[in-house]
């Protein structure tokens, strides 16, 4: 496969991703803003430009920081490239120059979500609760898509970027989420709105899980060792790095050959198999996760050398 269509594969798995996900961040604050009182609302607004690392792109747009003006950012603004309408368009052009690596239904997956948000744009529509969770939907079509896909280097590649990117969001959301809902002067493990970190939950579509796991209320440091540590939970941390490990593996079987990347991503597995919530705790959360995102985009840096995407 050549160096460039593995590049395009490997960002069109990053790019839907991150669509997905900005698609569950705005869902869940637009429902948890609706049912909060003001301060609590435009604080959930805050976060979600900060999660999506959006927020400082925001301020130089010179708007209020509104339920609208921020939801219509990182939904259909062309000049936010990591909103949703942005991403699915990096997408689709990445997949039209891959089309032949791609399943007809994958295809069909991006083109579709693309063509909803171009429509969105052009209506002179804002962001609303359907129109995110219409988007979430085209999203998980393509994921659907992409597990029947043969088991070849394209598949590879696609969820090589996917599990690299939903490393990164959920890292940031953490970090983001539990610094803001964790009031100032609290210790850990103090009490905090039951709903505010419902929503955290609900924005991995973690809910369920979490309740099954721990039989519990959403508690703060439950809700961090679900999202890190738990093998159980697809979108944690730990998951997150062995799929990273799992792909580099089968892209090794294929080629032959191992590199940096594969070196890296198997020095991240076993620290994470082999860490505590509370060691965690005790060394700072956000101290951790700031080094765990550096990480992350450290192996991005070395799998793009490796398989010379540039």
């Amino acid at each position: 496969m050549l160096a460039r269509t593995a590049a395009s594969l490997y960002w069109i798995g990053r790019y839907v991703e991150r669509a997905e996900f900005t698609s569950r961040l705005l869902e869940a604050t637009i429902r948890f803003d609706a049912l909060s009182s003001r301060p609590a609302g435009e604080a959930a607004w805050d976060s979600a430009l900060a999660v999506a690392a959006a927020d400082h792109g925001f301020d130089a747009t010179g708007a209020e920081r509104t339920p609208t003006h921020v939801s219509q950012y990182l939904t259909l603004d062309p000049a936010n490239p990591g909103s949703i309408r942005s991403c699915l368009d990096a997408a689709r052009s990445n997949a039209k120059s891959v089309r032949t690596a791609l399943s007809r239904d994958a295809w069909e997956a991006i083109n579709r979500a693309w063509l909803g948000i171009r429509q969105a744009s052009s209506g002179g529509n804002y962001a609303t609760l359907a129109l995110v969770e219409s988007l979430r939907a085209e999203a998980r079509g393509f994921e659907g898509a992409l597990h029947r896909m043969l088991r070849n280097e394209a598949y590879f590649f696609l969820g090589l970027g996917a599990a690299i990117e939903r490393a990164d969001n959920t890292a940031r959301l953490i970090d983001v989420k539990y610094h803001l809902l964790l009031p100032e002067g609290e210790e850990v493990g103090g009490a905090v709105d039951r709903d505010q970190w419902t929503t955290i939950l609900h924005t991995v579509s973690a809910n369920t899980a979490y309740r099954w796991l721990y039989r519990d209320q959403p508690k703060p440091w439950r809700v961090a060792d679900l999202l890190i540590l738990r093998r159980e939970m697809p979108r944690s941390l730990l998951a997150s790095a062995d799929e990273v490990v799992s792909l580099l593996n089968a892209l090794a079987k294929l080629r032959g050959l191992q590199g940096e990347a594969d070196r890296a991503a198997r020095a991240r597995q076993a620290t994470l198999a082999n860490s505590t919530i509370s060691a965690i705790f005790a060394g700072g959360l956000h101290e951790w996760l700031g080094a765990y995102i550096v990480g992350n985009a450290r192996i991005d840096q070395l799998i793009n050398s490796q398989f010379r995407f540039a």
